[in-house]
């Protein structure tokens, strides 16, 4: 299991309470919507993933074999080296071309051979149909092709959890889809995706395992998903 949490109650940096008593469980090859209202906590359970927010409060709190509760602040950049984090606003370094984002993401973790770099990067790039656009600037590039690239970068170091924080919602419908239908492609190689989005229609067009947070519960409503129930959903634009 990639993650296992038991009864985490999820603070907010503030302090103030958003999440009480979570379970979830992620295994090798799932794919994981996180959805709720805007305010409800999604990105928040986010950051406890990748260890941006502490977690003090929990029964358990494993992710990916590590305990992290009692996690000391030296081993959490081994840990996140195992994750992909993709985000809406892409942040890719707008200093350098693709090609570049990818050698500085992948000297940073490492790796040393410029003939292993260049190769790392021949394969995500074309992995995710963006060969071509190697030696462009993340400015010269479409919204949809600057979320190509920063999925190519997440997906680098083959990590065994990808954690994407509305990786759709400054996109276009056709375009959303083609991220979408990537992410799925991605779940085959083992590594779990686990995502928020508002964008309801897409989880009906492209099904998988739903969580819901709602009254600061994050509930597993996969069995008894169905549109009428959600349609208290924020609306979006994608």
């Amino acid at each position: 299991m990639l993650i296992d949490y038991k009864k985490v109650n999820i603070y907010q940096q503030e302090g103030n309470k958003i999440l009480s008593d979570v379970d979830f469980h992620a295994e090798e090859g799932e794919f994981i919507y996180i959805i709720g209202k805007v305010g409800t906590g999604k990105s928040t359970f986010l950051k406890t993933l990748y260890l941006e927010l502490d977690i003090d409060e929990a029964e358990d709190a494993v992710v990916l074999g590590e305990n992290i509760c009692n996690l000391k602040r030296k081993h959490i950049p081994s840990l996140r080296r195992q994750m992909g984090i993709i985000f809406q606003d892409f942040q890719l370094l707008t200093d350098r071309t693709v090609k570049k984002n990818m050698e500085f993401v992948l000297r940073a973790t490492g790796w040393k051979s410029k003939e292993d770099i260049y190769k790392r990067i021949e394969e995500v790039l074309s992995e995710v149909g963006m060969l071509d656009k190697a030696e462009k600037m993340p400015h010269e590039l479409s919204g949809g092709e600057q979320q190509r690239v920063a999925i190519a970068r997440a997906i680098l170091n083959n990590p065994k959890l990808i954690v994407a924080d509305e990786p759709t919602g400054n996109l276009d419908p056709d375009t959303a889809a083609s991220i979408i239908e990537l992410l799925r492609h991605i779940t085959q190689t083992g590594a779990a995706v686990i995502m928020t989005t508002h964008n309801v229609q897409m989880i009906d067009n492209y099904p998988g395992i739903v969580y819901r947070c709602i009254d600061g519960h994050l509930e597993d409503v996969t069995k008894n998903y169905n549109r009428s129930e959600l349609s208290d959903e924020e609306p979006t634009n994608n």
